[in-house]
């Protein structure tokens, strides 16, 4: 079911959506229950001893009396058919809070006391706690998932931690067995198979996409595969032009780039770094890599319209070639 439902973009980016707004929930969840902590303290100190009065709406199931019932007054309870709805949690949804600020006033009797309590603060008190559930925290929960949707379909030529889900799926097309590494052969047509910003998208001229494919230039295994880290960080770098430059100084950007990752991530560079960034002995002469079968196939391609000026504009694929 869920590998059906990830087929869709539209699918994805709402299930994107979900993941990422319940990730942030709890934090608005912590926000809201501090509040609630809060006014339920300051309600316990200042109308506390407000005498229970069946008449009104402080009464045995509604008071500030202690902790618990004070936070269930600030989300209302009420007794219906033996059943308690919570009080001050149906005062923050705006059921009757009017009355009990009412009740709440100067002037109350006190519990085993004929003294007068309650105080004029009972205004400000209702109407600031009002305002900050209802009209805010509550609105934390909609803010958040309006948020994650916004940042999922805005301009999608901004590269984003939710395409990497874009770039799994189609790797896994391409490397059933979850080895992590493709053969050379379907780069390009993998990469097509992305929609860009991680990828190159089906509207890429071929001629582009084997420039891009020489600077990202990552290097080929004996047995002619390519790894899946590897990729993906060429991809990243190519697209938002970390550390790019002409051939000449390519050498010099990786290492500039290899120093930096280095700097910022010392623990994790000493394990990726090499599969991050190819070391120059990687990227040798004699050593195969992407970028040299791709500028081979360009050559090719430039000599076989040299030859044909008039000929169709097709790409030299690599099962044309024999090595």
């Amino acid at each position: 079911m869920i590998k059906l439902l990830r087929q869709g973009y539209t699918i994805r980016i709402l299930l994107w959506t979900f993941i990422q707004s319940v990730k942030a929930l709890p934090y608005v969840c912590l926000l809201i229950a501090m509040l609630f902590f809060i006014y339920c303290i300051i309600g316990m100190q200042v109308f506390g001893n407000i005498k229970n009065d069946p008449m009104t709406q402080m009464n045995i199931h509604n008071n500030f009396q202690t902790f618990a019932s004070g936070l269930l007054l600030l989300f209302r309870k009420e007794l219906i058919k033996l059943h308690q709805f919570p009080f001050l949690f149906r005062c923050a949804t705006g059921e009757n809070w009017q009355e009990v600020m009412l009740d709440c006033d100067a002037g109350r009797e006190c519990e085993g006391s004929g003294e007068s309590c309650g105080s004029k603060m009972t205004y400000l008190y209702f109407v600031t706690f009002i305002f900050l559930c209802s009209f805010l925290m509550l609105n934390l929960f909609v803010a958040v998932i309006m948020d994650n949707f916004d940042y999922l379909t805005r301009d999608s030529s901004i590269l984003g931690p939710h395409h990497l889900d874009e770039y799994v799926r189609v790797w896994a097309e391409y490397d059933p067995t979850a080895r992590g590494k493709v053969h050379h052969t379907d780069m390009y047509e993998m990469l097509r198979n992305m929609e860009p910003p991680v990828g190159f998208g089906k509207k890429c001229p071929y001629r582009l996409a084997y420039r891009k494919l020489i600077r990202m230039n990552m290097p080929v295994d004996e047995n002619g595969m390519v790894h899946f880290t590897t990729t993906l960080f060429a991809l990243i770098r190519e697209s938002l032009g970390i550390k790019i430059g002409p051939t000449e100084l390519m050498d010099q950007r990786d290492n500039e780039l290899r120093y930096c990752l280095c700097r910022l991530w010392p623990v994790q560079a000493k394990r990726m770094l090499n599969i991050l960034v190819p070391p120059d002995s990687e990227l040798t002469y004699y050593k195969m890599t992407v970028g040299k079968i791709y500028a081979g196939l360009l050559i090719l391609e430039n000599h076989r319209l040299e030859k044909q000026p008039q000929g169709r504009d097709q790409s030299v694929s690599l099962s044309d070639c024999s090595y």
